[in-house]
């Protein structure tokens, strides 16, 4: 969860200093970036979960081979 909270930190400053760089309001870049951050926390999240899964499935597929 700290690698989430992390990546979503990293996008937050990253999505801000770009819309604010083109937008010049802080207002614009705020709102977009709580929203880019929000949709990508979410999605890594549910694909770092699905990937462990996966990950899982196949260790136990190797353990129970002959």
């Amino acid at each position: 969860m700290i690698k989430t909270l992390a990546l979503a930190r990293l996008h937050f400053s990253v999505a801000f200093s770009i819309t604010y760089r083109l937008t010049a309001s802080i207002i614009i870049s705020g709102t977009l970036a709580l929203v880019e951050s929000a949709v990508n926390t979410l999605v890594f999240y549910c694909h770092d979960k699905a990937w462990n899964n996966d990950e899982h499935k196949k260790e136990n597929r190797q353990a129970a081979a002959p």
